[in-house]
């Protein structure tokens, strides 16, 4: 029989791990770090242990079973860890196999003292040192109690009432990032002449746009609404709209020649292949600032705010902060969303750590069109914000420029767990790339 005890993945102090981890040293422990009831059988248990031995992991955690009701019970699948998942929910499900060899690294390892973040620093020693390994079949069950959607969940590592454990979670990540030689030294980034070369106009607003027939006016009425020291455009990119999207972008061309509507040969583009597009238009200016289709600028003041951060600092990313609000603008919570975890001196390191980095984001042309987008719907904006983190400087700016809206038309308002997951891994994998990238610079330097 392998013991289990209860160790909170959140909440838990760095002398409750170790003092819990140190009692049962040379032992194979089960780690309940949910807080909630699990029914494992003692087969399922031998299952993950059997795991460890033939892998040597330090760690083992497997898919699992959520009763949703009396009668209900649903597969509830996970995805493997990389060398990048470096994300503080990474989602390990309710148990986990700490083996002994786990416990001898972790308790080796002589770090920092925090009082919530124990559990993410055990679980990134471990990481350091030996294998993490996930077994692809459910093992044990739990009563499901969140049943809040995709969209309603993404923004919690962002509310303001979280803030104090963000801090010591951004700690312990740096704190692992030094110890791989994965850490970027305050002031590495480069800076930039952004007043170098010449433009068609100062700024355009990018908006890739499918079936948007409800917002996209708003939108667009709203970016053409900026007073800016210099011209702009904006370029909005319909990509093989089917509703009445195309007609009104036609009729507000045809009405402003600021506004440049542009559908795309290709069928296959995703929004970062739109994004592609917009940059690369000869109609781009020297600053390409996002707006998405289905959200607006705070005031007319946004663009002149955005222009003038990117000539104070030779940026070449800039990135504000937006309130969340209902399809009619009401305020939903958490608010405002400043991602005010952003410093300076440590900002590109925690870009490693968390799963976005605000809006809206701006970026100096020339800069972004040497990185590009990936051609994905997902996850094409941190892409490129993580790859201009690890080598230029970002600016960001803290007071409330847009306002975000959530509802059902949102492409993430209610996502599968399968697409969930996809979306995670695939965020991991840019964060395992980008971390690679960083290791072998400073290997060179």
């Amino acid at each position: 029989m392998i013991q289990t005890v209860d160790l909170p993945q959140y909440g838990c102090s760095t002398s409750g791990a170790r003092e819990t981890l140190s009692a049962l040293r040379g032992q194979n422990v089960l780690l309940n770090i949910s807080g909630r009831e699990v029914t494992i059988t003692d087969e399922a248990a031998e299952r993950l242990l059997d795991c460890a031995r033939s892998t040597g992991a330090g760690m083992v955690y497997s898919d699992y079973l959520k009763t949703m009701g009396a009668d209900s019970i649903v597969p509830a699948p996970l995805i493997d860890i990389q060398e990048g998942s470096l994300r503080d929910d990474f989602d390990f499900g309710a148990l986990v196999l700490v083996t002994a060899a786990g416990i001898d690294k972790y308790l080796a390892f002589k770090g920092e003292e925090f009082k919530t973040a124990g559990f993410y620093q055990m679980r990134l020693a471990i990481q350091r040192n030996l294998p993490i390994v996930r077994v692809a079949q459910p093992l044990y069950t739990i009563a499901e109690t969140d049943f809040r959607t995709s969209g309603q969940k993404q923004f919690d590592y962002v509310n303001p009432r979280n803030r104090d454990v963000q801090i010591e979670m951004e700690a312990a990540c740096t704190e692992h990032l030094k110890l791989i030689n994965g850490y970027l030294r305050p002031g590495a980034g480069t800076a930039v002449d952004v007043n170098e070369g010449s433009f068609p106009v100062l700024a355009s607003v990018i908006i890739p746009v499918r079936n948007r027939e409800r917002t996209i006016a708003d939108a667009v009425k709203s970016a053409l609404a900026q007073k800016l020291d210099g011209e702009f455009n904006v370029i909005v990119i319909n990509n093989h709209s089917t509703d009445e999207t195309t007609r009104i972008l036609n009729e507000m061309a045809a009405q402003d020649s600021r506004l440049i509507h542009i559908i795309p040969e290709r069928t296959d583009l995703g929004i970062g292949g739109c994004w592609n597009l917009g940059i690369n238009d000869s109609h781009c200016g020297r600053f390409a600032v996002q707006l998405d289709s289905d959200d607006l600028y705070s005031s007319p003041d946004t663009l002149q705010k955005v222009v003038d951060k990117f000539r104070q600092g030779g940026y070449s990313m800039v990135i504000g902060s937006y309130r969340m609000c209902n399809f009619n603008l009401e305020t939903l919570p958490p608010g405002i969303i400043d991602h005010r975890e952003w410093t300076d001196e440590n900002g590109p390191n925690n870009a490693l750590r968390i799963n976005g980095l605000g809006a809206p984001r701006a970026f100096y042309t020339p800069i972004v069109r040497k990185i590009g987008f990936p051609n994905v719907s997902y996850g094409e904006d941190y892409s490129v914000a993580i790859r201009i983190a690890g080598e230029y400087r970002i600016g960001r700016i803290f007071d409330e420029l847009y306002l975000c809206r959530r509802w059902e038309g949102n492409s993430d308002a209610a996502l599968s767990p399968v697409k969930v997951n996809a979306n995670n891994l695939y965020k991991d994998s840019l964060r395992s790339e980008e971390l690679k990238r960083r290791i072998h610079r400073n290997i060179e330097q």
